[in-house]
């Protein structure tokens, strides 16, 4: 009888252990809960991870200021509050300047797949990890980082060249974006996102910073602004992908390797998505004929692309680390031919 009990009991302890080993991470993302982003993650990529990792590793996903708020992730994670998180950087520009370069290198990469090569293969990683451990004391690992779309330019007045920018009001947000427009010839003008709209509507602006091409279709931007750049010209957001360093070092080397390839696959996959819905609804809008779809010349772009680095240079004077930032995305850039050798 003893022995059947201590059986039941090592069969027990054997079960509990089994259930123990399968670590689930709380990760809150910036995505809002109703976001394609969110979605899309959740319902295509989440499941995946358990196959990854031979049902090791499970992660769930919080939306944008669910347990913490956005700026404020890089602690949580550090202090073991949030297990990791899944935010756009520029949230933490203000804690360290480097955080400006790598969030949003304003008209630098043309593609999102150029950038997510930088962070995966040209050093990218490496430079947010350092930018980590300045704010959060080394208790954060990156695991990756890089974006998933471009943003297009809502415009209410045709933008068709570079010169075309002189003497625009375009709204900006304050720093680095704002700088370039100046730069470029245009007046950027500091609104809330909330008021874009509005300011499109009663020409206050003649184009905006606001999203991407299928949420500005989706919030009817473009029915006062029918003149959007798309492909964007200006801003690509980058978001970080970290874990709590204790739990990360916990992992074996086999479910970090898969929770990285998981997490560039999921990105690469999302970026694929979203441009294929651009895309469509762009050649939708440019055959209805109340909306023309401007695509710059890459000669444009390219002359965009000189002026802002001037600006990029200025702002990597801020720290010796921004500066770091500044000369990897520069050389990596080179390297794949965005800027002359």
């Amino acid at each position: 009888m003893n022995f059947k009990k201590t059986a039941v009991l090592a069969a027990s302890v054997s079960l509990f252990a089994t259930a123990a080993s399968a670590e689930t991470f709380n990760i809150q993302t910036s995505f809002n809960a109703g976001d394609f982003s969110t979605q899309y993650i959740t319902e295509n990529w989440l499941p995946k991870i358990k196959e990854m990792t031979d049902g090791r590793v499970e992660i769930v996903l919080t939306p944008n200021g669910s347990v913490v708020p956005a700026k404020e992730t890089p602690d949580a994670v550090a202090a073991g509050v949030l297990d990791g998180d899944f935010t756009s950087v520029n949230y933490f520009s203000g804690r360290e300047p480097a955080y400006a370069i790598m969030g949003d290198l304003i008209s630098g990469y043309d593609t999102p797949e150029q950038m997510l090569g930088f962070c995966k293969d040209g050093g990218g990683e490496a430079v947010m990890q350092k930018a980590a451990d300045a704010v959060s004391g080394g208790e954060v690992h990156v695991v990756a980082c890089g974006p998933y779309s471009k943003e297009a330019l809502p415009a209410r007045v045709p933008i068709r060249t570079f010169e075309d920018l002189a003497g625009k009001k375009i709204r900006s947000p304050e720093g680095l974006a704002a700088a370039v427009f100046q730069a470029a010839g245009a007046s950027p003008v500091s609104i809330p996102f909330s008021e874009v709209y509005g300011a499109l509507e009663k020409g206050i602006v003649d184009a905006a910073d606001a999203s991407a091409y299928v949420n500005n279709d989706a919030t009817g931007l473009h029915d006062v602004a029918p003149y959007p750049l798309y492909p964007g010209i200006h801003s690509m957001p980058s978001m970080q992908f970290t874990i709590n360093k204790q739990k990360w070092d916990a992992l074996s080397e086999a479910d970090r390797t898969a929770l990285r390839d998981w997490w560039y696959e999921a990105m690469s996959a999302m970026t694929a998505e979203v441009a294929k819905k651009d895309k469509e609804l762009a050649a939708r809008d440019n055959a209805g004929g109340k909306i023309e779809v401007i695509n710059w010349a890459q000669e444009d772009r390219d002359q965009l692309r000189e002026v802002a680095r001037k600006q990029w240079e200025v702002y990597a004077e801020k720290s010796p680390l921004a500066k770091e930032a500044l000369d990897a995305n520069v050389a990596y850039m080179t390297q794949i031919g965005l800027f002359k050798k």
